[in-house]
């Protein structure tokens, strides 16, 4: 029998805007990785965490890795119990997922140790419950990507993936800030006049549409935030400068990628996303901060067993 699995969930650009909490996409090369270790003790611990992060609990009901193997354990009474290690790659208040990608990678790990895993929608709802630790509620736009790779609607009940051109890419800057997940939904207190939900909806429509057919035209309708990016903006230093390279390169759209601080731009190709993060990275080192890029297929890689 096997007894421990190391496994690899990529980041993610949540709500890509238009799609607030319920769509995202993974992100290629940047992600965290779990090592899982079943034990007799029926029980699930954190035993160390190392990387980009290191100060967050160890206590697995504070945790959000810790916390979805709990979820695992209790929902299939499991006679057994997990010890966990985390390897960050991702750095936190980036807004690239890395609560999520947490909780992903020790969940697809520790699946890998049971007798009969599940399939990755069956894990989708421990998933929650670990990001919920993170975020305050049960948002799947991260963690439904990194289950399923690519571009994903995540509703409450169930994950979508959805069709995205292959050539198409992200530029991801990520600035060399932080900006805690609390603080930028915080900032979405108050009110929204009907009218504004009606031209957001008619924006996903346009944006989803266009994936599936591969029409770059109604992505560059529809690619536009009228909700969420007004109120967040603020908070994130030279985003107008950033969103403008970006669309001045030729970008389909750009927006705040998750809770910010990290920004995305949609390319039609990989050429269009270098264009755009070099604009978008010089962008932000005007506003006084050296960043991090990331250029990925939207149709990006799903987690999985790494050993």
């Amino acid at each position: 029998m096997i007894r421990i699995v190391k496994a690899f969930s990529p980041g993610s650009v949540g709500n890509i805007g238009v799609g607030f909490d319920i769509i995202g996409h993974s992100i290629a090369g940047i992600g965290d990785t779990a090592t899982v270790r079943r034990i007799d003790e029926p029980t699930v611990r954190i035993s160390a965490i190392r990387g980009t992060v290191t100060d967050l609990p160890l206590e697995a009901e504070c945790n959000t890795a810790g916390m979805a193997l709990i979820s695992l354990r209790d929902a299939l009474a499991l006679p057994f119990g997990f010890e966990i290690e985390i390897d960050k790659g991702i750095p936190l208040g980036s807004g690239l997922g890395g609560s999520a990608a947490s909780c992903v990678a020790a969940l697809v790990a520790a699946n890998a140790l049971l007798d009969a895993p599940l399939s990755a929608e069956d894990l989708y709802p421990h998933a929650l419950n670990g990001e919920a630790v993170a975020s305050g509620g049960k948002h799947g736009d991260n963690v439904g990507p990194m289950l399923l790779g690519g571009l994903v609607l995540a509703t409450a009940e169930r994950l979508t993936k959805i069709h995205v051109p292959s050539e198409w890419h992200a530029a991801v800057v990520h600035p060399h800030a932080v900006l805690e997940t609390r603080q930028a939904r915080a900032a979405l207190a108050g009110h929204y006049a009907l009218g504004e939900f009606v031209a957001q909806s008619a924006q996903l429509a346009q944006v989803l549409l266009g994936c599936e057919r591969g029409d770059a035209s109604l992505v560059r309708a529809g690619l536009d935030d009228l909700l969420v990016e007004p109120r967040r903006a603020p908070l994130i230093v030279g985003f107008d400068a950033v969103k403008r390279a970006a669309l001045d390169a030729g970008a389909m759209g750009a927006s705040i990628s998750g809770a910010g601080p990290s920004v995305f731009a949609w390319c039609e190709s990989r050429a269009d996303a270098e264009r755009a993060a070099t604009g978008m990275a010089a962008a932000f080192a005007q506003a006084g901060f050296d960043s991090d890029v990331h250029l990925t297929p939207i149709a990006g890689p799903a987690a999985a067993v790494i050993a």
